[in-house]
């Protein structure tokens, strides 16, 4: 079987987790493939609006859904273009990625703006290998939040909203043939990053060596 490069994305509602267990998840890759992997994240603060998306995000600037719909969409382009696919040409390579085309579905698809709209939008975009939803409680996910020493993003807040939106838009992108694991996440980290890796050993390629971490 002929190698490839792997792409990697971490989703979940805000509180899930996902930029530790991204994090984690990297640390633990690099043991057996060196710098043959990146950890990188969207919005991306170095691509296209990415300035402007924050500024959004954190309420210090005003932007129509239309339009944060469509700077996601450019700052994904600019990320793939720039950081992603390069990273991935060579074969052998891993891109671990916090939030991705998920999360624009969830998080873009409002107002008069439908979940298939925002799909279109992102629908030239390179489809991950593997996706893992962490999925978590709006309790738990609140009470990670409050122990979080800063104010609140734009879309942190009516979390059950938002993972009944997680759901239907994983739905959708697997009626598109994308390859989506589900991996509940409201116990104790320990247990939960051993629950990704297990997600990766099931669907990972031959290729990439995985050697789990002695002390979580």
């Amino acid at each position: 079987m002929s190698t490839e490069s792997f792409f990697i994305v971490i989703e979940g509602i805000d509180g899930a987790g996902k930029t530790s267990i991204a994090q984690r998840l990297r640390n633990v890759l690099e043991q057996t493939h060196g710098d043959e992997v990146l950890l990188t994240q969207e919005p991306h603060a170095d691509c296209l609006v990415g300035a402007e998306i924050r500024a959004a995000l954190a309420g210090d600037q005003t932007m129509s859904p239309q339009s944060l719909a469509l700077a996601f969409a450019l700052n994904r382009n600019d990320h793939l273009e720039r950081i992603i696919e390069p990273f991935l040409q060579p074969a052998g390579r891993i891109v671990i990625c916090d939030r991705y085309v998920l999360s624009s579905l969830v998080y873009q698809a409002r107002g008069t703006i439908s979940m298939e709209a925002v799909c279109r939008l992102n629908s030239w975009a390179r489809p991950p290998n593997l996706t893992i939803v962490l999925t978590v409680s709006p309790m738990k996910a609140y009470e990670r939040m409050r122990l979080r020493e800063r104010k609140r993003d734009l879309f942190e807040n009516n979390l059950p909203a938002r993972a009944e939106k997680y759901r239907a838009a994983v739905t959708l992108l697997r009626g598109e043939g994308q390859q989506i694991v589900e991996v509940e996440a409201d116990g104790e980290y320990t247990q939960v990053f051993a629950a990704v890796l297990d997600a990766l050993n099931q669907h990972k390629p031959s290729w990439i060596r995985l050697q789990p971490p002695l002390l979580l």
